[in-house]
């Protein structure tokens, strides 16, 4: 067939030219062979991309409106038969995460004019004739006729609205009437103070379904999966399961997708120094197999949130084309056509539950994570105190069972515990307190002022996912995050048993809480005559001749390649430091180093308690999991953080070490961590 016509479609010119209209009637009057039941055939225009069925007549229209796809080389779906060098491309990609031709050149880190240099040598030695791109811009073209493109939304200044939908054509916020443009140019083209980038999903999860062996693997959940009781990927979690019995309709079709959702600030400018954070969100489609559903390729970068600050509450403001789409895709669905089946069906899309650290956390959930009652599981039931420099979370024996004998030591705070605490929190109770919220206005213009907390007993809003019919019914919607867990877990405890300058919770302060509470008064701060203070040193404290051959020990250790970063250089004995970690490294240290690394230096009841705790995390953290084991990390961590408690100072207990507590009940509920954990997005 004379395909010279199809370059033409670039421009409004070539399409209405005689040649490309008659090309136009060519390719209809070819696919009459593949004309269905109904009339009709794949439309291949820029818009379409063969995923939708249209009349003949449609098709003509919509492709000499919109234009043909470029890439469309090869009619497969209108009766040509499958080129050679496609079928080697299908196997090539099936065999792993191989890419070829653009996807290769648009996945790396090369600088647009890095692309644009090698663009143009390509188009230098090869023929003529060749298809490369002349430039980055012809490249991105060729995405968009692969509907890969993007959407700008103006934002108001203040993150109180977009201007899109029936805010489109405003030129003032509609909620604190902020002008809409910051300046406007010589040639009157107007600047708005803020841009979204809006990645549509549609398009990126259906083209899941274009390559055969990746529509194959998306059915991997339902086809390959071996239910024997041990949970080894979210699909054998209780929280899948329930969802599948709540919603027969969507469980009926394996290739509807599930999908999480993670979003976290970063620094555009790799410069700590500059004040700026942009935040992406991601979406995570988790019907693929365990071995490449957190894999980069497979992350669908969903929205670009602008800076120079953080949004705060005022994500929702962001989320709601994504959230509006979300709702689309569980309520009406979108016609896709299955590469691996060879036939279109209606797919469908849920949003499983949100990953993010404990401060986003907040941002998402409409939860604050600040004050006594920060713990979101815990509600308005936490065991919080005020302490002299900080809000403590102790008295962890409320979860031992009554008849424990720890429940009456007086070595813990000086007092029994009687009272006594569940795990589990009722998802009516959340619901219940959410009705009763008054509407919130969003947006950091000055005239909303700051809000007194309305909520009870901490919510500052109602998010915005709560407009998905099925989000108000699930168990788990925000995922506690086991790395920022262990981070700040192990940063305190090397912090404190180090003595290190702002790490270490054993504070003059700690000492005074000890003293209010009237117990361990051997640690109780002891004025001198001059009135400065004496501060005995607690048996948990490493001597400097202790702290100097720990420090020796983590030089000294050899790592496997890839396992961990060389931790030794972050060790300064010269000022007592160790600093420079990363999340991963104290990853590493908690739950391999500490224990072994401190065995001869601290106390033995330190060593044995750091051994307990390094290999609660390693069981929580291991790639399969039952649920009988889960509920005995429960009972497990309980006693950790109870022992903990007979040694270090009230102070340690922040809401990050309390939120351990938690982890293995979500592990229950979610399956591995390893797909509800920060450290593929942070990466």
């Amino acid at each position: 067939m004379d395909k010279s016509w199809m370059p033409m479609a670039k421009t409004p010119d070539g399409r209405l030219s005689r040649p490309y209209i008659e090309g136009v009637n060519t390719f209809i009057n070819f696919a009459r062979s593949v004309v269905d039941l109904s009339g009709n055939i794949p439309c291949p225009c820029i818009h379409c991309v063969n995923c939708y069925r249209q009349s003949l007549q449609i098709v003509r229209i919509h492709l000499l409106h919109r234009g043909i796809m470029q890439s469309y080389v090869n009619w497969y779906n209108h009766g040509e038969p499958r080129v050679l060098n496609e079928n080697l491309y299908d196997n090539e990609m099936s065999d792993g995460d191989h890419m070829d031709g653009i996807d290769a050149l648009v996945m790396t880190n090369l600088s647009n004019k890095g692309l644009d240099m090698m663009l143009e040598l390509l188009t230098k030695v090869l023929p003529k004739d060749n298809l490369v791109p002349r430039s980055t811009y012809e490249a991105k073209k060729i995405l968009r006729d692969l509907g890969m493109s993007y959407e700008h939304i103006d934002a108001c200044k203040n993150d109180c609205a977009l201007f899109w939908k029936e805010n489109e054509n405003l030129d003032k916020c509609p909620v604190c009437e902020t002008p809409r443009y910051k300046d406007t140019l010589a040639q009157g083209k107007n600047i708005p103070h803020k841009v979204l980038r809006y990645f549509p999903l549609t398009p990126r999860l259906r083209r899941l379904y274009m390559l055969g062996q990746r529509a194959k693997d998306m059915r991997w959940h339902i086809d390959k999966r071996v239910d024997d009781g041990i949970m080894r990927h979210p699909a054998d979690s209780e929280e899948w399961k329930e969802f599948d019995l709540q919603h027969p309709d969507f469980a009926l079709e394996p290739r509807n997708v599930r999908l999480g959702l993670a979003t976290d600030g970063f620094n555009p400018f790799e410069n700590m120094n500059n004040n700026y954070s942009m935040w992406p969100v991601i979406l995570i489609p988790y019907n693929l197999p365990p071995w490449l559903v957190m894999k980069e390729p497979y992350f669908m970068l969903s929205l670009l949130i602008p800076g120079p600050h953080q949004p705060g509450n005022e994500i929702d403001t962001y989320l709601k084309p994504l959230v509006d789409e979300l709702k689309e895709l569980w309520e009406e669905g979108v016609e896709t056509y299955d590469a691996y089946s060879k036939e279109h069906f209606q797919m469908r899309a849920t949003l499983l539950w949100t990953i993010h650290d404990y401060p986003g956390f907040g941002n998402v959930s409409g939860w604050r994570t600040k004050g006594y009652h920060s713990c979101y599981t815990c509600n308005d039931e936490p065991y919080s105190e005020a302490l002299e420099s900080k809000i403590g979370f102790i008295n962890h024996r409320a979860y031992l069972p009554m008849e424990h004998r720890w429940r009456h030591s007086r070595l813990h705070n000086g007092l029994s515990e009687k009272r006594k605490r569940s795990l589990e929190l009722q998802v009516g109770k959340i619901q219940e307190q959410l009705d009763r919220m008054p509407n919130i206005i969003l947006g950091k213009h000055p005239s909303n002022k700051k809000r007194q907390l309305i909520g009870e007993p901490n919510w500052s809003k109602v998010s915005i996912l709560y407009k998905l019919p099925y989000w108000k019914n699930k168990k788990l919607k925000h995922n506690i995050d086991v790395m920022h867990v262990e981070k700040n877990i192990s940063e305190s405890t090397y912090g404190t048993l180090l003595g290190i300058e702002g790490r270490n919770k054993d504070t003059d302060k700690a000492r005074i809480d000890l003293q209010n509470m009237n117990f361990r008064h051997t640690l109780h701060l002891k004025q001198r005559p001059d009135g400065s203070y004496d501060k005995p040193r607690a048996f948990f404290s490493l001597s400097l001749n202790e702290r100097d051959g720990f420090y020796d020990f983590l030089k000294s250790v050899k790592y496997p390649d890839g396992y961990a970063a060389n931790i030794s250089r972050s060790v300064n004995a010269k000022n007592g430091r160790l600093s420079g970690l990363k999340s991963h490294d104290c990853h590493v240290l908690l739950q391999r180093i500490l224990p072994i690394g401190l065995r001869g230096f601290a106390h033995k009841d330190i060593s044995i308690v750091l051994f307990e705790l390094g290999s609660f995390f390693q069981d929580l953290c291991s790639r399969t999991l039952k649920r009988s084991e889960l509920e005995k990390l429960e009972e497990r961590i309980v006693l950790i953080l109870c022992k903990l408690e007979r040694f270090l100072p009230p102070a340690f207990f922040d809401v990050m070490v309390h939120l351990a507590i938690h982890l293995p009940r979500e592990a229950i509920l979610g399956g591995p961590v390893q797909y509800r954990w920060m450290y593929p997005i942070e990466r």
